[in-house]
């Protein structure tokens, strides 16, 4: 096929989609535009009218529906439950933080690989509230558990870190102030930061295709994995009730968590709750690729969308913070969101448990107001 083939094809596939949409379409309109999206993206979007969604389904008994729901994500996750694969944690002491127990515990989260991850426990008999913590993305691999957990063990990551949280976090480590709170604290690596990395943010579109030729999923690993880290949490003899707390990537991976196990008895999201539809458009940090691989399961979309999915952890407490000014998440694909999430918690009579709230000074970031929110909201709930 010659380049002249090429461009008439490209053209009669374009003009085609925007037939299908009720417009006409010229040939420097065809093609792949804004972004990149094809130039039939508003055609597809229309599709997405996610018929498993709690209220939409066929399925009316709410249990019943949770069950369905979860088995069609755990479905597209292309990664199977780990069951039978055996923690073997092995503990490892540092030095003592201020009102609570610092370790390191190396773990087997899958069959594959074996993971550390930093363990805080507070001072007393116990049992404690836990927090199963989750690090965001930030495109900054160097460091994942120690954003959110003082590293004691290495200087270098240290540096690193607390740039980082004077950045996002008003110069706090928010592990550690819920160690001093009274809970104990569960924070590990994804793959590709801290111990597990580092890798590129280049290398992670490569990353994500080659788990895929591999038959699995780089976004299905991080669910399980999540999933089974608030496990083993919730089993520890010195906790009692386990939450998900996390920050932008961090608060996707919370209610996704949530939503996988009822080992997360509350969840705080901060910074990551929106419509699919209204987050895919032009401009958008998800239409560049390479992070969105660690939050992308192929075909879910066709089923439920991101506050469908939230909501398998209703009626269980549930907060979600979002800032007005947060430019990676549009306001109306918030308001789309926080409006599905206000109406299943409804359904089931449980509105006190669910908490949402705009910050319209702020961005995208997570500072001591917001903390203090949360650390009350944890206290009440818990």
């Amino acid at each position: 096929m010659n380049a002249g083939e090429v461009g008439r094809r490209a053209f009669v596939v374009g003009a085609g989609a925007a037939m299908l949409a009720g417009g006409a379409v010229s040939p420097a309109e065809a093609g792949v535009v804004d972004g990149p999206l094809p130039d039939f993206h508003p055609a597809l979007k229309a599709e997405l009218d996610f018929p498993l969604a709690w209220g939409t389904s066929p399925v009316r008994d709410f249990r019943a529906w949770r069950r369905a729901a979860r088995a069609t994500v755990e479905e597209h996750l292309l990664v199977d439950r780990e069951d039978g694969t055996p923690y073997d944690a092995e503990f490892d002491r540092g030095p003592q933080g201020d009102g609570y127990t610092r370790e390191l515990v190396t773990l087997s989260l899958t069959r594959h690989e074996r993971v550390r991850a930093a363990l805080l426990t507070p001072h007393g008999p116990g049992p404690f509230p836990a927090v199963l913590l989750l690090h965001d993305h930030g495109a900054k691999f160097d460091i994942g558990k120690e954003k959110l957990v003082r590293p004691w063990y290495d200087d270098t990551r240290l540096t690193s870190a607390q740039a980082w949280a004077d950045k996002y976090f008003s110069g706090r480590f928010v592990g550690d102030e819920l160690a001093r709170r009274g809970y104990v604290v569960l924070c590990a690596d994804a793959l590709g930061w801290g111990d597990r990395g580092p890798i590129t943010y280049e290398q992670q579109q490569a990353l994500a295709s080659n788990f895929y030729n591999l038959g699995s999923s780089l976004a299905g690993l991080m669910a399980r994995e999540d999933a089974r880290a608030a496990r083993f949490l919730a089993g520890l003899g010195r906790v009692r009730e386990v939450a998900a707390v996390g920050f932008s990537m961090g608060a996707y991976r919370a209610w996704q968590t949530a939503a996988l196990t009822d080992a997360v008895a509350a969840t705080a999201a901060v910074c990551w709750m929106t419509g699919l539809k209204e987050m895919m458009v032009p401009g958008n940090n998800t239409l560049r690729g390479q992070s969105s691989y660690y939050m992308l399961h192929p075909g879910l979309p066709r089923f439920l969308d991101f506050p469908d999915v939230a909501s398998i952890a209703a009626p269980r407490p549930m907060l979600f913070f979002n800032g007005g000014l947060d430019p990676l998440f549009p306001a109306d694909g918030v308001q789309v969101a926080y409006d599905k999430l206000r109406a299943v918690w409804h359904s089931r009579h449980a509105e006190e448990r669910l908490h949402l709230k705009t910050w319209p000074d702020l961005g995208h970031v997570f500072v001591d107001r917001m903390q203090d929110e949360v650390f009350d909201w944890l206290d009440a709930v818990l």
